[in-house]
């Protein structure tokens, strides 16, 4: 592996890399001094400062310079990546003591990253009794390395940015990255908000590998001893959910001889634990039709598993509500019924305003769902909106469980695996609750 890259330079196909010049931060940092309740937030080791916050600037910069901020009485707050295109002007790589911010201080992060996820790393051993070769290396803010995400499957790793602040640091960032992970593969994939700001990315684009060989359609990787495929080009978030794994081997222990509702399945990872779980009957629900063919290719790949391949599985195609309404009432003389149902919708609400609807939309989830439920059946009822509270969540799905007249029985609330790991509030995403009604 080549170490100390200068990316500056061009390209270096020798070295497996492949990119344009790239520019690295300014010369001088951009010194910042910040409001009071700035100030409580940074000292409380929050990992972002917004723009209104800001009470005076020594200059302007670019997306990537460093900024230094300072108290009212001049006094070191933190250092972080400037980004003058977002409301959050910084994110903060170090706070309380000054460092210098170089190659040494980012493999030290990310070594200390992926020290986290060595029971992860174990699994993949050939020796271990259980293989997960996909998961999450790096988890951006809750790492100290806000607006970077780096996930492995197998020998590629995915790196996600949320910020163009991060070109500028990619010739620290890469050659440690690289080393760190042993990934012989590096793709690239980006933000919306970062995506469109195209002049900052010097010509990268999402999707492009940064390094090793060309990409020729999905890869593939194992997560608990079953096969998947994921798009890491153009699928959801990096091209898979490794922050259910944990919730998904639960399922299969409570799916044997069940037949099983899974609505928002995506490429239906909590399908296919239910089937080697025994399940019955599997069926599987997403808008997305290249989803649900993923779900099928996925079957298929574990389909040498003989509870896999003797159950029955399947695909449902279109909106949730309107799915569960049909269910409900194509026939009402024997209505389809299920004896596990997960709902796992996508996030809900990106701001505060939108916290009401979601909180309807998971009423009208829960009521839904309980009736296909059958007595007794288990409800799995998960949350990944971070805007949500955990105790708005779980208060709303019990109280729409019990005004459905379908109390719900709690076996388990579960959070964030050992891959996701919670470094601040808004970072406690992922709510579920398993029970029984």
């Amino acid at each position: 592996m080549p170490e100390g890259i200068d990316l500056t330079s061009d390209w270096q196909a020798d070295a497996g890399y492949h990119l344009p010049p790239l520019p690295g931060p300014g010369e001088r940092n951009i010194a910042l001094h910040v409001s009071r309740g700035a100030q409580r937030a940074l000292q409380q080791e929050h990992p972002w400062l917004y723009a209104d916050a800001i009470e005076r600037q020594s200059h302007e910069g670019q997306p990537g310079d460093l900024a230094v901020v300072f108290d009212h009485r001049r006094r070191f707050l933190g250092v972080g990546l400037y980004d003058p295109t977002s409301p959050i002007r910084v994110r903060v790589l170090q706070h309380g003591q000054p460092a210098t911010i170089d190659a040494a201080w980012f493999a030290q992060k990310i070594a200390a990253a992926l020290a986290r996820r060595e029971p992860l790393h174990a699994r993949a051993l050939p020796s271990a009794e259980v293989q997960t070769t996909g998961y999450r290396l790096i988890h951006g803010e809750n790492d100290g390395l806000p607006g970077l995400v780096l996930d492995r499957y197998g020998d590629t790793c995915v790196l996600k940015l949320y910020t163009t602040a991060w070109v500028a640091h990619l010739s620290h960032v890469l050659p440690a990255l690289l080393e760190a992970s042993a990934a012989r593969r590096l793709v690239l994939r980006l933000s919306r908000t970062a995506a469109d700001d195209e002049q900052f990315l010097h010509g990268m684009r999402a999707g492009q590998v940064l390094y090793g060989p060309p990409l020729e359609g999905p890869v593939t990787f194992l997560e608990n001893g079953l096969r998947f495929a994921a798009d890491v080009v153009s699928g959801q978030k990096t091209g898979f959910f490794f922050d259910h794994r944990h919730n998904r081997a639960q399922v299969e222990t409570l799916a044997g001889g069940r037949e099983v509702l899974n609505l928002f399945a995506y490429s239906g990872a909590f399908s296919l634990y239910a089937a080697r779980g025994g399940a019955r009957r599997v069926v599987s629900q997403d808008l997305s039709v290249p989803a649900l063919a993923e779900a099928a290719d996925n079957f298929a790949r574990n389909s040498d598993h003989p509870l896999v391949a003797a159950g029955q599985h399947e695909l449902l195609q279109g909106d949730a509500f309107e799915v569960l309404k049909t269910l409900r009432t194509a026939d009402r003389q024997a209505p389809q019924t299920f004896d596990l149902i997960v709902v796992d919708p996508p996030s809900f609400a990106s701001s505060k305003e939108e916290v009401p609807g979601a909180l309807r939309a998971y009423k009208r989830l829960v009521r839904d769902a309980l009736g296909l439920l059958r007595p007794g059946g288990t409800l799995v009822m998960a949350s990944c909106t971070a805007r949500v509270t955990p105790q708005q969540f779980y208060d709303t799905v019990f109280s729409s469980a019990a005004v459905a007249g379908r109390p719900l029985q709690e076996i388990a609330r579960t959070g964030h695996a050992l891959d996701h790991p919670v470094g601040f509030a808004q970072g406690e995403y992922l709510k579920c609750l398993f029970a029984r009604s």
